[in-house]
């Protein structure tokens, strides 16, 4: 018996009725094997998932493949992980249809945010409307844990206490994403908790929504994924050394103490990817995460995020090593990052190609001027039941 996407149970008869399959009680995986691999002749037991051969702290996977090898010499077990990772890399039609449903959801709950935040409101009340949204509207779960983060918490990548009062100066980072029959979107939007960005606020904001932009533009049919990260990156530098965050673009700083290891300043900022694959789980194979020959072409099937990111740490000038080359430079950067300290911003969008080209498709308000105008708008409770997800759902 197993659990299908929609979160029903189908019993055995019921595997075979809908999916086509044979349907076996989990307990008796073992046996089963067993019984597959008894004979003569070599036999490949072809693995998905954490298994290696030989490693000294083995997973339970491990274990089990270990205990069946030993019983049957004549299997040979392989990790073929890497190979359904390249076949997950491209989704059919039937897959892209299911992400931009989890899509539209999640910019729903996006939405029902923006309209909720006040100052005074705490984290577990935002993301409690977020989850609320997605359930409402057919989907099982969210993709991953969801992150609301104000203030201090902005600044950190994944933050899931959710649990803190926002202040009236704070800026919030929700990073959510809902679970639709399986397929997860990734939607990230940075708001002001008082409804207007502050001057500061601003500058950090548009600073990654250009290298978003950047980004994008780069984000053609067959092209390289690796081109939308330089250029976010090359804008991100860019700002951060108007800002002063920075001492100039592709400017370093000692990674250690021993001052051996040089690290790119931008990386006190910005430390994660431009974006990744979106798909049975949110970080998924292929497109913009993608590795390997060809791996990061952006071609028909992928489905994939932007996501560049600006935050300024409270305890940034802390953790930097204290080497006389770090002193001077934090001497220099110091009254930027004590200016901007607490400000954490992601934006991230859902993107899907087809044989036209790149379509972006979570369509939540990012601009400065469309977060400010849907914040205006009271709040008046959720939404009315949407008739339209409910049929996707019915069908």
């Amino acid at each position: 018996e197993r659990e299908v996407w929609t979160g029903a149970r189908l019993g055995l008869p019921g595997i075979e009725r809908t999916l086509g399959l044979e349907g076996r009680e989990s307990a008796t995986l073992l046996r089963v094997l067993d019984s597959l691999l008894t004979g003569d002749s070599t036999t490949i037991l072809n693995i998905v998932g954490d298994f290696a051969l030989g490693r000294q702290s083995q997973t339970e996977t491990d274990q089990r493949v270990a205990a069946l090898t030993k019983r049957h010499p004549r299997v040979v077990a392989r990790n073929v992980t890497a190979a359904v990772a390249e076949l997950r890399r491209i989704k059919s039609a039937a897959e892209l249809d299911l992400i931009r449903k989890a899509v539209a959801i999640t910019v729903d709950a996006q939405r029902e945010a923006m309209r909720f935040i006040e100052p005074g409101q705490n984290e577990f009340e935002v993301q409690a409307l977020i989850e609320y949204t997605f359930r409402r509207n057919g989907a099982e779960r969210p993709g991953f844990s969801t992150i609301v983060g104000s203030g201090p918490n902005s600044t950190t990548l994944h933050y899931n206490a959710d649990d803190r009062f926002f202040d009236r100066n704070d800026v919030i980072v929700m990073d959510i994403g809902a679970a639709y029959h399986g397929y997860s979107a990734d939607v990230t939007r940075t708001v002001p908790a008082s409804g207007k960005f502050s001057a500061d606020q601003r500058a950090i904001y548009q600073a990654v929504r250009n290298a978003q932009a950047a980004a994008e533009r780069q984000a053609k049919l067959n092209a390289q994924g690796h081109l939308m990260a330089d250029s976010a990156s090359a804008v991100i530098e860019a700002a951060l050394a108007k800002l002063g965050l920075i001492e100039a673009p592709g400017a370093t700083y000692d990674c250690n103490m021993a001052a051996s290891q040089q690290c790119d300043q931008l990386f006190l900022y910005y430390m994660h990817g431009v974006g990744h694959g979106i798909g049975l789980d949110v970080h998924d194979p292929g497109a913009a995460g993608g590795s390997g020959s060809g791996a990061a072409l952006l071609v028909p099937g992928s489905a994939f995020t932007i996501e560049p990111g600006i935050y300024v740490r409270p305890n940034l000038l802390d953790i930097i090593p204290k080497t006389p080359r770090n002193l001077a430079m934090i001497a220099k950067i110091r009254p930027a990052v004590e200016r901007y300290r607490n400000i954490g911003v992601r934006i991230e969008d859902d993107y899907i190609v087809t044989e036209q080209g790149v379509e972006w498709i979570s369509r939540a308000p990012r601009e400065i001027s469309e977060i400010e105008a849907l914040m205006a708008q009271p709040w008046t409770g959720p939404a009315p039941r949407d008739i339209t997800k409910i049929d996707w759902y019915r069908r």
